[in-house]
């Protein structure tokens, strides 16, 4: 069975966006993917009720405000606290995992070099979190 969800993608590269939107679209066609360029974008969308999503992907590495920073103002704010949040980055780096879980981020995942290989992290990840809607519905 498969829901149709709303995510959110927060990461500044274009290529990474549009290979994210290619992978849902062939594996969710029924969901909704938003993306936003920047923290800061995205937290206003989402302040503003403009984006309402079921799960939020975030990039780590990003000018201006990185992934952290986001993932903490989100934690801090009672209204966007409970949304779930996928790490999503190239970084596999310990420390980068380890706060990342520390700010309270749902899951990390390490982006696949390969397209092949992300699209099985997608289909895992839509799996996983269309399975955990399921159960608690």
């Amino acid at each position: 069975m498969t829901l149709s969800f709303h995510y959110l993608l927060i990461d500044d590269s274009l290529h990474d966006q549009l290979l994210a939107q290619e992978a849902f679209d062939q594996l969710c066609p029924d969901c909704r993917l938003t993306c936003a360029a920047s923290g800061e974008e995205a937290l206003n969308l989402l302040r503003t009720g403009a984006c309402q999503p079921d799960v939020i992907l975030l990039d780590i590495n990003m000018p201006g405000m990185n992934g952290f920073e986001v993932l903490e103002a989100m934690k801090d704010d009672a209204r966007l606290s409970t949304i779930p949040i996928v790490m999503l980055s190239t970084s596999n780096a310990q420390d980068d995992i380890r706060k990342a879980y520390t700010l309270h981020a749902s899951s990390y995942l390490a982006k696949s070099a390969s397209f092949e290989g992300f699209l099985d992290q997608i289909e895992t990840f839509l799996k996983y979190w269309q399975a955990s809607r399921l159960s608690s519905g």
